[in-house]
C-alpha cells in the first residue's frame, strides 16, 4: 500500500482529504506542522501545504530533501498559492509536482500515481507468491503449468492481495479498491470472485480467509516458475 504523509494545518480539510485518500486505497498519516513533518517516518508521497504555522512550505520542502531517508520520496505541494512565481519557487525547491486548491480527489490520485512512476526506482514488476508469478505491469499470471487466464476483476483482486505482501486486506478495502464501492450488497460478488480465483489458481491455501475481516495471500507451494509463457488477462 502506498504510504502518504499529509502536512496540512486545516483540520477539517485534512480529515476530509485523508478520508478520501484512504477510501482510494492509500495509507495516510497526518501532521499539522513542519516540525511534525520533519519527525515523520519515511513515506512514498508527501502532500505538503505551503501555509504551515511554524515554517514556510518552500523551506520545509528543502529540509525534507536533505533527509537521507527521504531520497526516493515524492513531494507534491498542495496549496492555495496559484501564482506562477509561487509554482516556480515550489518546483525549484525540490517538489515533484504543484497542485492548486481546490482540487478533485481523482486528479490528486492520478498526479500521485504519475509522480511515483517517475520517482520510484525501476524494479521487477513481478510478484512471486508460492508457485505463482504475478506481473503487475503486464497484468499476467503464470503457474507451474503455464499461463493462467483471469478476467479483469479477478486480476485486480489478486493484485491488491499481492501488493499487501501477506497482510490482511479487509472486505471493505477490497470492495473499494476493486469495485469502487462500499455497498454491502457487493460482498456476494467479492465472495464469488474469490472462489473462482482460488479455483483458477489451483494452489490450496494460497488465498486465506480471515473470518469476519477479509483475505490475505499466504506464500505456499513450489518455487515460482520462469518468466516466460504468460497470458494476459481478459475482461470481466
Amino acid at each position: 500500500m502506498i504510504k502518504v504523509l499529509l502536512a496540512e494545518d486545516d483540520v477539517r480539510l485534512a480529515d476530509a482529504l485523508a478520508g478520501a485518500l484512504e477510501g482510494s486505497g492509500f495509507e495516510v498519516a497526518q501532521v499539522r506542522t513542519a516540525a511534525g513533518a520533519l519527525e515523520a517516518a519515511p513515506v512514498d508521497v508527501v502532500l505538503l501545504d505551503l501555509g504551515l504555522p511554524d515554517m514556510d512550505g518552500i523551506e520545509l520542502c528543502g529540509r525534507l530533501r536533505d533527509r537521507n531517508d527521504f531520497g526516493d520520496t515524492a513531494i507534491i505541494m498542495v496549496t492555495a498559492r496559484g501564482r506562477q512565481r509561487e509554482r516556480i519557487r515550489g518546483l525549484r525547491s525540490g517538489a515533484d509536482d504543484y497542485v492548486v486548491k481546490p482540487l478533485a480527489i481523482e486528479e490528486l490520485c492520478a498526479r500521485m500515481e504519475a509522480v511515483l512512476r517517475r520517482t520510484r526506482p525501476r524494479h521487477d514488476p513481478a510478484v512471486r507468491v508460492g508457485p505463482l508469478r504475478i506481473d503487475l505491469d503486464a497484468r499476467t499470471v503464470s503457474g507451474v503449468d503455464g499461463p493462467i487466464e483471469l478476467t479483469r476483476k479477478e486480476f485486480d483482486l489478486l493484485a491488491v492481495l499481492a501488493r499487501e505482501e501477506g497482510a490482511v486486506v479487509t472486505r471493505e478495502q477490497l470492495l473499494l479498491r476493486v469495485w469502487r464501492t462500499t455497498w454491502p450488497g457487493t460482498l456476494r460478488t467479492l465472495e464469488v470472485h474469490v472462489g473462482t480465483l482460488r479455483s483458477k489458481l489451483g494452489v490450496s491455501g494460497l488465498i486465506e480467509t480471515v473470518r469476519g475481516v477479509g483475505y490475505r495471500l499466504a506464500a505456499v507451494g513450489a518455487a515460482p516458475p520462469a518468466a516466460s509463457g504468460t497470458a494476459r488477462t481478459g475482461r470481466s
